[in-house]
């Protein structure tokens, strides 16, 4: 069987370390990837929206997935969710097949969705105790779960309100509290943050660095924001037109730069090939707008 072929701008470290997933050495040689792909591939019609992602991610790190706006991003997220099945190629989520056992990688994953994943007629506590009873959580759990996730997201005196009330802050912070109310080993986090003013934003940077602090969970991120990708992911890929073109640490990546004083948005610019914030669709501009306006 032929080599998998890598980008050209992977660092040279992060090019070894996705080739030794892609040949499927054994996994007692290597890291604890809590998820790999091989040439995980999504087509719309002539649209190649994921061409051949190979990469592999730690247990307990905070992953980003940056990128303009359809990169593909989103696209890879869905199909690691389950949510949409790959055209090719395959993945491995806490070591259950993607295609083969997806029952068993929706019980080891959480999911926040940029749009609205909380009911609104409902109180904080309704929402976490529908989810405690959809993620099937023992009875004799389920008070705790709920109250501990109470706790964590800063919303006990708000618990029995409804959520139609509630700040975008707020909703988001029980959306996230939701997704690992069944101790997910990753929390997948689509734009967690858009529309939200700079103190909520750092509430959840707070939440997710407690997760990962305190369950060992493992975080996969999309953002637009470079600021928020510094502060909190271990490694980045960084996509375009639905490859991978860098991978590495932040400051990996910085250095790669060669230029002193190089930041995260001249890395993003460099090897995404356009600025921060251009190059958007129509369609993903109209769900970010939708995000931030319900959460505003």
């Amino acid at each position: 069987m032929n080599e998998p072929q890598m980008p050209d701008n992977l660092l040279p470290s992060e090019a070894k370390t996705a080739l030794s997933v892609g040949n499927r050495a054994p996994l007692a040689a290597e890291p604890a990837w809590i998820i790999e792909t091989y040439a995980l591939t999504k087509r719309f019609r002539q649209l190649t929206a994921v061409d051949r992602l190979t990469l592999a991610v730690s247990e307990g790190q905070v992953f980003g997935l940056l990128g303009p706006n359809g990169a593909g991003k989103s696209t890879v997220i869905k199909m690691l969710v389950t949510l949409l099945p790959p055209t090719s190629g395959t993945a491995k989520i806490a070591g259950y097949d993607l295609l083969r056992q997806p029952a068993l990688v929706r019980r080891s994953i959480g999911y926040v969705p940029q749009l609205l994943s909380a009911d609104g007629m409902l109180t904080g506590y309704e929402n976490l105790l529908i989810f405690a009873q959809l993620y099937d959580l023992p009875r004799k759990e389920r008070a705790a779960r709920i109250d501990q996730a109470l706790t964590s997201a800063g919303l006990h005196d708000a618990a029995n309100h409804q959520v139609n009330t509630y700040s975008g802050g707020m909703i988001r912070r029980l959306e996230v509290v939701t997704a690992m109310l069944h101790r997910p080993r990753v929390l997948f986090l689509d734009e967690p943050t858009v529309g939200l003013d700079p103190v909520a934003r750092h509430d959840i940077w707070r939440q997710i660095e407690g997760l990962v602090a305190e369950h060992g969970t493992t975080v996969v991120i999309t953002t637009h924001l470079m600021e928020e990708a510094d502060a909190l992911c271990d490694r980045i890929a960084i996509m375009n037109v639905g490859k991978v073109c860098a991978l590495g640490s932040v400051d990996e990546l910085k250095a790669a730069m060669q230029a002193p004083g190089a930041t995260l948005d001249d890395v993003f610019a460099h090897y995404s090939g356009a600025p921060t914030k251009t190059g958007e669709q129509f369609r993903d501009i109209a769900t970010t707008r939708r995000a931030a306006a319900r959460l505003g």
